[in-house]
């Protein structure tokens, strides 16, 4: 990494268009799946295949290492995760950089527990030498890269717990992925987050950083050896509800600005070039504001906010878009579901489009969720078709996605290809106008037991590469009959029972593992057994016995061989 590159970080990556401008929405494209835990992603091209690949913290005894590497496969797909051992217990604090200068990406990790920092050496071919470790003297958790001491050498800069009290440490780099001892300053609380940036303009690195004890942003000012004096403090809007801080020109007047999650608002300042911020009115958020990155998402020159936040449906977060005006503020919040409950994100060109897209971390799902950005078509919902479980060999229910046109000019589309045991037909034909939507029906047909996966490929004038939605699904033998059982409003202590029939389709005997609600509301009886013959039924009787007011939603499960199992029912009713 040239000097001038490692000057610069924390300003935003402004990236071209391949075609007219996008709308910066969102498609969830594919889930990769990551041992345990994941945290904060970080992304960087470690093959050199031109396709961004990434890498994740995980936790260190059940993910058999510390640090997951998926490399990417340049349409928004990832391979399987290999681990390596990064210290004794990685935290949330990574990020990818040159700290050999061997041209090749590394990955430094910070470790909590060990009280160490690890970077892990790119052999440029998407593998990694065993951990080097530095000695922090204290706990770490996120880190931020930059030349702090002005000699082009990567170092890092980490929010650390105990220098004996709290503090920003400060950790040179040897240039072969070692450091030299710490440089703590400390600090008047515990921090949030971290952002670094030359904000007074002297060719010093800087950095800013948030805390919600106080509510307060704070300015440290570097002295060019990686040491910093005081600066300014701002009051944040959120209370002690402080999320990410991200850096970046948001007014185009050559100045770092800067952007805070802070509980339901999005705090703007905007820099004054002397290393002080002039505080904007906030803006309302639904909910979010973590993991905070500036990014042109619509490729109009002018930064907007991407975060993870919002509501996703089913209590899970999103992932938001603000777009930006130019003037360091932002339209409405825009969120895009991805299944998952949300953690952390890495924004950069995944597909190859020259568009920036969206890797987000889930922590309760165990997945590295994509969500690619598909321009000026919108397709709805944004999340992919997934199929309930289906008979083999006969087809299912349809499903639609809605595709706009939400450019200025007519959607041209050349192509549109089905992968898998999936079909579609669409209404969009060779184009779509301006502002005109169409639909894609796809139907599933699965022709074995097992969980399916497929595609609909679209060759369109929006993007320079093929835009794909996802299909997921699963092929049974286990027919139930009805799928969904709805008992009403009944009385609290009262018992209300209704069956469900089952029904082996299959051509070899179906072997029943259990059959369970998981809960006293519903509770079932079955006259099943431990198999059921080809051809065979047997009856699930179903009772519905409400001790409260209200909704009482639950689930029958069946766990057998014959493909997609649990086979669920949907189990509705009501107390009174």
């Amino acid at each position: 990494m040239s000097g001038l590159a490692v000057r610069l970080i924390g300003f935003f990556v402004v990236f071209v268009c391949a075609a007219f401008p996008a709308l910066g929405q969102l498609e969830t494209r594919s889930s990769t799946t990551v041992l345990y835990d994941p945290d904060l992603p970080a992304a960087g091209d470690f093959n050199h295949d031109g396709f961004q690949d990434v890498a994740v913290v995980c936790s260190q005894a059940l993910c058999g290492g510390g640090v997951q590497v998926l490399l990417g496969n340049g349409d928004g797909t990832f391979q399987p995760g290999v681990s390596y051992q990064a210290g004794d217990s990685p935290e949330s604090g990574i990020a990818v950089g040159d700290f050999n200068r061997d041209g090749n990406s590394d990955i430094v990790v910070t470790d909590y527990l060990g009280y160490t920092v690890s970077v892990l050496l790119g052999n440029g071919d998407g593998t990694f030498q065993p951990a080097l470790s530095s000695a922090s003297e204290t706990a770490g958790t996120e880190v931020q890269i930059g030349d702090f001491n002005g000699d082009h050498v990567l170092d890092v800069a980490m929010i650390a717990g105990l220098c004996p009290g709290p503090c920003v440490s400060v950790l040179l780099g040897n240039g072969d992925g070692t450091f030299q001892a710490p440089m703590n300053t400390l600090t008047t609380e515990y921090l949030d987050a971290l952002a670094v940036g030359d904000f007074n303009r002297d060719g010093n690195l800087d950095i800013v950083w948030t805390s919600g004890i106080s509510a307060n942003l704070n300015v440290l000012l570097g002295n060019g050896d990686g040491t910093f004096q005081a600066g300014a403090t701002y009051s944040l809007s959120g209370g002690s509800e402080v999320g990410g801080v991200a850096a970046g020109d948001l007014n185009h007047d050559g100045i770092l600005d800067l952007a805070v999650g802070a509980g339901l608002s999005i705090d703007a300042f905007l820099g004054v070039g002397d290393g002080t911020f002039k505080a904007l009115p906030p803006q309302s958020i639904a909910e979010g504001g973590e993991s905070m990155h500036v990014a042109d998402m619509n490729q109009d020159g002018t930064p907007d906010l991407v975060f993870v936040g919002g509501n996703g449906g089913n209590g899970l977060a999103a992932v938001s878009i603000m777009l930006g005006k130019g003037n360091g503020t932002f339209g409405q919040q825009t969120t895009f579901p991805s299944g998952i409950d949300g953690f952390g994100i890495a924004v950069t060109d995944f597909n190859g489009d020259r568009q920036p897209d969206i890797a987000v971390t889930a922590e309760l799902n165990n997945a590295l969720v994509t969500l690619l950005n598909t321009g000026v078509v919108s397709f709805s919902p944004s999340t992919a078709p997934n199929f309930p479980e289906q008979i083999i060999g006969k087809t299912s229910p349809p499903q639609t996605v809605k595709v706009t046109n939400k450019g200025t000019t007519a959607l041209s589309i050349s192509a549109m290809k089905v992968k898998g045991q999936f079909a579609a037909a669409s209404t969009c034909g060779a184009s779509v106008a301006a502002g005109a939507s169409c639909a894609i029906t796809v139907t599933f047909t699965p022709l074995s037991i097992g969980n399916k996966v497929g595609t609909v490929s679209i060759s369109d004038s929006a993007s320079s590469k093929v835009q794909v939605i996802e299909l997921t699904g699963a092929g049974t033998v286990v027919g139930l009959s009805p799928s969904k059982l709805n008992f009403g409003t009944r009385k609290r202590g009262s018992h209300t029972t209704l069956p469900v029939q089952m029904t082996n389709e299959g051509t070899f005997p179906l072997n029943i593992t259990s059959i369970s609600t998981g809960n006293n509301v519903y509770t079932q009886t079955n006259n099943c057994g431990t198999q059921l013959a080809v051809g065979a039924s047997c009856t699930i009787n179903v009772t519905f016995s409400p001790m409260s007011k209200g909704a009482l939603d639950g689930t029958l499960d069946v766990y057998d061989n014959g493909g997609g199992s649990p086979q669920p029912v949907t189990l509705t009713g009501a107390g009174s």
